[in-house]
C-alpha cells in the first residue's frame, strides 16, 4: 500500500474584492479571517484546522458556471434555515437548470460564485 504523503490544505478561490469574499463566506462558515495582505486573503476555523479557503487576485469578472463548488451541510436548523441565513449575507439563488425535485439549493456568493446547501448529511457517501 502506497503511503500518502500530502493532505488538502486551501481551496483556492479567485476574488475581484478579497476582502469581501473573505468576510461573507467566514460568515456562511462561522470561520475568521486568518490573515490577509493585498495578495491573498485565508479564512478557517482556526488557525490549525485541516483546511481553509485561500482567496486571491483576479482581475476578470465571472462569466461561466464554476467548474468545481463547494457542497455545504447544514446545522440542526435544518437547509431551508441556512438557505435564508446565507441569502441574508448577500447570496443569492441561480438556476443552473435544476428541476426543482433535488435535495439541495444552489446559491451562489456575492462574486456569482456557485454552491449547494445541501440537505442534512452524516457520512461522505449518504
Amino acid at each position: 500500500m502506497a503511503v500518502v504523503t500530502v493532505s488538502l490544505h486551501h481551496i483556492v478561490i479567485d476574488a475581484r474584492d478579497l476582502s469581501a469574499q473573505a468576510r461573507f463566506w467566514a460568515q456562511v462558515l462561522n470561520w475568521k479571517i486568518l490573515s490577509a495582505s493585498e495578495r491573498e486573503v485565508v479564512v478557517g476555523a482556526d488557525e490549525t484546522a485541516s483546511v481553509g479557503i485561500c482567496f486571491m487576485p483576479a482581475t476578470d469578472q465571472k462569466v461561466v458556471k464554476n467548474r468545481l463548488h463547494l457542497d455545504l451541510t447544514p446545522g440542526p436548523d435544518g437547509r431551508d434555515a441556512e438557505v435564508e441565513r446565507i441569502l441574508a449575507l448577500g447570496a443569492r439563488r441561480v438556476d443552473i437548470g435544476q428541476s426543482g425535485t433535488e435535495s439541495w439549493t444552489v446559491l451562489a456568493d456575492p462574486e456569482g460564485n456557485e454552491f449547494c446547501i445541501l440537505r442534512p448529511k452524516k457520512t461522505l457517501i449518504a
